[in-house]
């Protein structure tokens, strides 16, 4: 059996454009890992299963995918840590980490090209979980290039009580239907430009935010000290940049008697 862990991510950008042919959304985003993981345990079994988190659907099928038949398949066990549709990309991630761990199980590796043409088959964030550091997304958000960016700050994510989150397809169907892709290039240029300019922490609160969700939360948090606040993916998870411990903490305390909290930090490897 082999173990690792499965980090969340957040948006620190997320600029959406028009529908494709394919029915995805033309996407630039700003991919960041963060120290919040589930973890993954991978073996060889006779058949595949999953095991621990009854609502899987993205591990049972990146090992689907590893099995290499006449009984050569892969059992998961996933310890959950990361909430569920919130937009950290846990579900993503917990498969990403499954191809990996059960691809190094195989008496014959796939090559790593092949294992990302399976990850983009899983979901459009799958791929950047076998990457290692901050990537700039692109296309239909599988599309990664290597970013340097600053990875001294906190975090504090916040995930509010009694809020009901629309399924990601809906929160689609919404900006389409107030034309949200109006101004996509304008956008796109805008983030590219401040992503050259990113040098201190501080710099990441020019990027252009969320295109796809809002939340009073994020005012909230910068009255509380954050340099930025955001929703990332399609919500309804929201992330406050720290550059002290001590004014996260602070907010951690002020927010947490109204919604899930996490105090963590960037992640640089998978």
């Amino acid at each position: 059996m082999t173990r690792a862990p499965a980090p969340a991510k957040i948006n620190l950008s997320l600029v959406v454009g028009p529908a494709r042919a394919d029915g995805k959304h033309e996407v630039v985003t700003v991919y960041q890992r963060v120290a919040l993981s589930d973890r993954i345990a991978v073996e060889r079994s006779p058949e595949v299963r999953v095991a621990g988190f009854a609502d899987d659907t993205l591990v049972r099928r990146a090992l689907e995918r590893m099995s290499d038949g006449n009984g050569g398949s892969f059992a998961a066990r996933i310890q959950k840590r990361i909430p569920v549709a919130a937009g950290l990309g846990g579900g993503s991630s917990d498969a990403a980490t499954a191809l990996r761990l059960a691809n190094a199980l195989r008496a014959e590796p796939y090559p790593v090209d092949r294992l990302h043409a399976f990850a983009r088959d899983l979901g459009a964030d799958v791929p950047y979980f076998l990457e290692e550091g901050p990537q700039l997304g692109t296309g239909d958000g599988t599309e990664l290039e290597s970013l340097e960016l600053p990875q001294d700050y906190w975090i504090l994510l916040v995930l509010p009580r009694r809020v009901v989150k629309s399924s990601t397809g809906d929160v689609f169907a919404e900006f389409d239907a107030r034309n949200g892709e109006r101004g996509f290039d304008g956008r796109r240029s805008e983030l590219l430009a401040a992503l050259g300019s990113v040098k201190r922490p501080r710099d990441l609160a020019a990027l252009p935010k969320n295109d796809l969700a809002t939340s009073p939360l994020t005012a909230e948090l910068e009255t509380l000290g954050a340099f930025r606040a955001d929703v990332t993916g399609a919500g309804p998870a929201v992330y406050g940049l720290f550059l002290h411990g001590d004014r996260a903490r602070t907010a951690q305390k002020e927010i947490s008697p109204r919604a899930r909290t996490w105090l963590t930090a960037p992640a640089w490897y998978r």
